[in-house]
């Protein structure tokens, strides 16, 4: 009988070590496994990661976390998508909402019958913007928000949505909640990583102050450093640069001058994009550019210069390289968080890759034998996840119209994977899309950025014209009424939080 794990140590804190623990102190309460985590006050987290995306409520509901709770401790705002500025062209902006445009119709897929519809209104000298046919673009837009409409949020089906929160106060929300479960936390600098000599598997955290933890498996969630998976097991880096030029990042927070607003903005600038993400104490502000293209201290001024209002703090220069590891998991040690790899944030996905690893961890959660099919599935999910995403980021900066800058005119002409030239070339035939069902981002969320940024199709898909014109008109005229009606109704967004966070009770 294969002998269980009982010594789980994680190495690292902030937002990826207090996820793992507090998703294994949940799972495995009431059993003898023990969870050590070990980190550094002097050690500072990147703690950039305040906008998420809507699968953070399957995380929260696993724990068993009340959202009003998370909201209060964490001074959350809503999200219902990412505004995008100046990506299509200088002066073009769209919305990436989370919920679907519209609604199908004889089995014909809505943004097929938009696209018909557009032609249709274009031979009357009339323009018809998609964005009118979300109910999230639309709300976004007014500034509203509510967790329902009409009760059963009929016909257009639920909102999707999200968070801004406070990454920092997120981690000590869990950090707390980890604690009540039983994680223990040893304040401590790692100085070496032990391996056994005749497995190489992990055996053991040397500290500064010479004190030694010991454990069966180890979570490496020391960030960007990676010091077990890649300092001591040299797992291998493959960099995408080539593809997503992005490769540092300067942060700084700034106070609020208006109510926060329900959506993220990434405003394309001269050698990357700036994004503003509204907090309920504060605004989070970043400049993610190429170094090729543009240095520090340049991206420093540009940022500081489009702040709303005075910067809260020194802003902070975040070096990275895109890519992934080449394996998450060697032997006894799983890379979560940065360790495993860093994707440009343009979506809000580094947050959904620490869940995505926690939960797949508990998935295949070894026992000492450390069966290789299960470490062999960790890999191979965990590198289709990252290779899926990069693909959807790539797209973005493939598809802009931009020229007027060196970096954008690398962008729009750079070669691309065949996955990403596949994906453009069936949009701009007919509008089709073949997005696999295991994707994160599904066809509107791809259909939003192709259609936002500018990408036309040449036509559309026939089943289109089996819909009477008369009926695509009433069909396309009641889902407006409809949206119109819907975000009428809804309050203004921060008067809904005030309401909420205010109240008890979780909201699913």
């Amino acid at each position: 009988m294969p002998e269980p794990v009982k010594r789980v140590v994680i190495a690292g804190g902030g937002t990826a070590g207090w996820m793992t623990a507090a998703a294994l102190s949940r799972a495995f309460s009431g059993s003898p496994l023990e969870i050590t985590l070990v980190e550094s006050d002097e050690i500072g987290a990147i703690g950039v990661g305040e906008a998420t995306i809507p699968a953070i409520h399957y995380f929260n509901r696993t724990l068993g976390i009340d959202q009003a709770d998370f909201m209060r401790a964490t001074q959350a705002t809503y999200k219902l998508g990412i505004e995008f500025v100046g990506w299509g062209d200088i002066g073009s902006r769209y919305i990436h909402p989370f919920t679907g445009y519209g609604r199908d119709l004889n089995n014909v897929f809505f943004h097929e019958l938009w696209l018909r519809y557009a032609g249709l209104r274009s031979e009357k000298g009339r323009s018809v913007k998609i964005d009118d046919y979300n109910l999230s673009c639309v709300a976004a837009r007014r500034n509203r928000f509510t967790h329902s409409v009409s009760g059963a949020q009929a016909p257009l089906g639920p909102i999707n949505y999200a968070f801004h929160f406070d990454a920092g106060l997120y981690a000590k929300f869990l950090r707390a909640y980890s604690e009540r479960h039983g994680v223990i936390r040893t304040e401590g600098k790692i100085a070496s990583v032990r391996l056994d000599a005749d497995t190489g598997f992990v055996h053991a955290l040397v500290l500064e102050d010479g004190r030694v933890i010991e454990g069966d498996l180890f979570v490496d969630c020391s960030g960007q450093r990676a010091l077990l998976i890649e300092q001591k097991l040299k797992s291998g880096y493959e960099d995408w640069r080539q593809w997503l030029p992005c490769d540092r990042a300067v942060a700084v927070p700034s106070n609020s001058v208006e109510a926060p607003v329900p959506y993220t903005r990434s405003t394309a600038d001269d050698a990357g994009w700036r994004w503003r993400i509204p907090l309920r104490h504060r605004i989070g502000n970043g400049y993610v550019y190429s170094s090729r293209f543009m240095d520090d201290d340049a991206a420093e001024h540009r940022l500081l210069r489009t702040l709303d209002a005075d910067a809260m703090a020194e802003p902070r220069r975040i070096p990275f390289c895109p890519g992934r590891r080449r394996s998450f998991w060697i032997n006894n040690c799983v890379a979560v968080g940065l360790a495993a790899g860093f994707l440009d944030p343009l979506e809000s996905t580094s947050i959904h890759l620490i869940q995505t690893a926690v939960l797949k961890l508990l998935a295949l959660f070894p026992d000492k034998s450390f069966e290789s099919a299960d470490i062999a599935a960790f890999n191979r999910h965990t590198q289709a996840e990252y290779e899926r995403l990069r693909d959807f980021l790539i797209l973005h900066y493939k598809i802009t119209q931009r020229g007027d800058t060196a970096f954008w005119r690398y962008c729009r002409d750079m070669d691309v994977p065949d996955s990403v030239r596949d994906t453009i070339a069936l949009f701009e035939a007919r509008g089709r899309m073949l997005i696999s069902s295991d994707n994160l981002f599904p066809g509107h969320s791809h259909l939003s950025v192709m259609l936002g940024q500018g990408l036309k199709p040449r036509g559309y898909d026939p089943l289109a014209d089996t819909v009477p014109e008369a009926e695509l008109e009433a069909h396309m005229r009641s889902i407006r009424d409809y949206i119109e009606r819907a975000t009428a109704a809804m309050p203004e967004h921060i008067e809904y939080i005030k309401r909420f966070v205010g109240g008890a009770g979780d909201v699913a």
